[in-house]
């Protein structure tokens, strides 16, 4: 499943992508926006769409059938650094293919941020499709990172665990 959210700056982007989604016969579910509101703030988006990906991520599952979340805010930075507050979220703002690519291989990214006033909308069309076609490499050294990042997250932060 792919969760998608996006605030007034991303509305109309992720509704685009909806389509796309439809067109790629792929499964999603929007989480809101459902209607373009000048005044709605991104972290309420960003945080249900990423609780939703944590919750139903199952990391033994091929990329293709694991949860993933798709937002959309003005710069893609805001999204970013409220999804990331939730355990288990590794989410991205990709900028062109090249990094795209790299969060997924590398990174192994689970939640991709986009900008709905900084990119093209072929752009964005090329970059989800290429992140949801990239498997994560399971390379010693990606693993390795990855792993370091989810130790810091299980941890409470006393200096003890």
């Amino acid at each position: 499943m792919i969760y998608l959210g996006a605030d007034h700056g991303g509305f109309k982007l992720k509704e685009k992508i909806k389509q796309w989604l439809s067109e790629w016969k792929l499964p999603y579910e929007d989480l809101g926006a459902h209607k373009l509101d000048p005044e709605d703030d991104y972290p309420q988006f960003a945080f249900t769409v990423a609780e939703k990906v944590a919750q139903a991520d199952d990391m033994t599952q091929a990329w293709k059938k694991r949860a993933k979340g798709v937002l959309v805010c003005r710069s893609a930075a805001g999204v970013v650094i409220a999804a990331n507050k939730i355990k288990d979220i590794r989410a991205v703002a990709v900028t062109d293919l090249k990094s795209a690519k790299h969060s997924r291989e590398h990174n192994d990214a689970n939640v991709l941020g986009l900008s709905g006033d900084w990119m093209s909308e072929a752009q964005a069309k090329d970059i989800v499709k290429v992140w949801l076609d990239t498997e994560f490499s399971h390379e010693k050294r990606h693993e390795r990172r990855v792993d370091q990042i989810r130790e810091k997250e299980y941890r409470c932060g006393c200096g003890s665990c």
